[in-house]
């Protein structure tokens, strides 16, 4: 990708509007150069000389100023045109001198302004700047013969007379075609400073488009990970106890009756969550209720998942070792999550499962969770599932391992480390 400080940059062309505002600049220029030839002609005032015949004298005035109706559009071909007349004019005498001079000005300054070339450009405003000061010494040269003796009678100062009149002379060229060199430089480099800009601009808008799509992305991966644990987890445990309770329904109502207890609890629960989410989705304020938060000390809320595997039939135990040391929300929250789906996984998965097996262990660096089950997996193992990829997701974001597949003796296993921040208690 090209950087917008690129030095093959050009500047793009005039627009529409801007070209027709150079053909109104154009014919007021000619316009007012032939009333000031009129004025010259008028005042006799001929300092380069006799002039030519009359038409003579409009031919070269309008060829000197009419090309700059075309000063943006072809800038280098304009400048070539007016400073080729200009020398012709001055060659044959011609008394239009004024509006001729300043027709060369903006030649020069369009050049630099808006050349698309930028070496031709500079080569060919130096190559005309040289050639009028060389027409310059050519004119001296050629006149400074032909002035009255009596022309500086009243010079009084220091430098001789026709000295002077020549530094004069180039001084105020050097200033002319100095400014009209400036002017077009600093204007090429005002245009190109603002490309820069407004290149800058549109990548920064690209940038933030991006960030707020991938933000968008991330809420939507985020609030679809919370619905599966969730939704899963409760809908699983309300399915196997209804089985429990229609099984036993005729034989043991008292039992039906406990099942059908826990699936209202279960369904309270699952609720309970669903509102704290929606809660989010619909908050306003700096500080929106967190959907992922069951609690406060989501690690705490643990044991009721496994109370719940129980309930649904599951020998379940869970046991913590190791000092327990207070966790980030963060990682509790992920803790608790992955218990979750574990438990999920092998209600609705693990076939013929009678006992879960929970573990939590505090160690020096990391707390570690292990999630194990005695059954036998009914469906191969999907690594895209959106359980496995949500706990991968989790583990990921704090910078541990997961391990989650078939165990050696039969069952499956999910196990889960997460690296213990340097602020948290380390254990001996």
């Amino acid at each position: 990708m090209n950087t917008v400080m690129d030095d093959d940059w050009r500047r793009p062309g005039p627009t529409p509007e801007q070209r027709r505002y150079d053909v109104y600049v154009g014919l007021a220029t000619v316009v007012l150069a032939l009333v000031s030839l009129t004025l010259a002609r008028s005042t006799g005032a001929f300092l380069l000389g006799p002039p030519p015949s009359g038409p003579e004298q409009v031919f070269w005035t309008v060829a000197v100023t009419l090309p700059v109706i075309w000063r943006r559009r072809f800038p280098a071909a304009t400048l070539l045109v007016i400073a080729i007349a200009f020398v012709a004019a001055q060659a044959r005498s011609a008394p239009e001198s004024q509006l001729s001079s300043w027709a060369l000005f903006a030649a020069l300054y369009s050049l630099g302004a808006w050349g698309p070339d930028r070496r031709l450009a500079r080569r060919l405003r130096i190559g005309v700047i040289a050639t009028m000061f060389a027409w310059l010494g050519v004119y001296y040269a050629v006149t400074i013969d032909r002035i009255p003796a009596d022309a500086f009678d009243r010079a009084v100062g220091p430098v001789p007379p026709v000295l002077a009149a020549i530094v004069n002379g180039v001084l105020v060229n050097g200033l002319f075609f100095g400014f009209a060199y400036f002017f077009g430089e600093t204007a090429w480099l005002a245009a190109r400073r603002q490309h820069e800009v407004q290149a800058r601009a549109e990548e920064l808008r690209r940038s933030q488009a991006e960030v707020r799509e991938h933000a968008v992305v991330g809420e939507r991966v985020r609030i679809a990970r919370e619905l599966h644990d969730v939704v899963a987890h409760h809908v699983s445990v309300m399915g196997v106890q209804a089985s429990a309770a229609r099984r036993v329904l005729d034989k043991d109502p008292a039992k039906a009756r406990t099942a059908l207890g826990a699936i209202e609890e279960t369904a309270r629960t699952a609720v309970d969550e669903l509102r704290r989410m929606l809660g989010l989705l619909r908050a306003r304020d700096d500080r929106p209720e967190r959907a992922d938060e069951p609690g406060p000390a989501a690690i705490d809320q643990v044991t009721a998942v496994v109370d719940r595997a129980r309930e649904a039939g599951l020998r379940a135990t869970l046991g913590v070792y190791g000092d327990r040391v207070p966790l980030p929300e963060s990682v509790s929250q992920a803790v608790y999550r992955i218990v979750q789906e574990a438990v999920t996984n092998a209600l609705k998965h693990a076939a013929g499962a009678t006992a879960l097996d929970v573990r939590i262990r505090y160690l020096a660096h990391e707390v570690e969770v292990d999630v194990t089950d005695d059954g036998r997996a009914t469906r191969p193992a999907n690594a895209d599932g959106l359980g496995l990829v949500g706990m991968r997701e989790r583990v990921a974001t704090h910078g541990g391992a997961l391990e989650a597949g078939p165990r050696a003796g039969g069952g499956w296993r999910v196990r889960a480390r997460f690296p213990l921040p340097v602020t948290a208690g380390r254990p001996a």
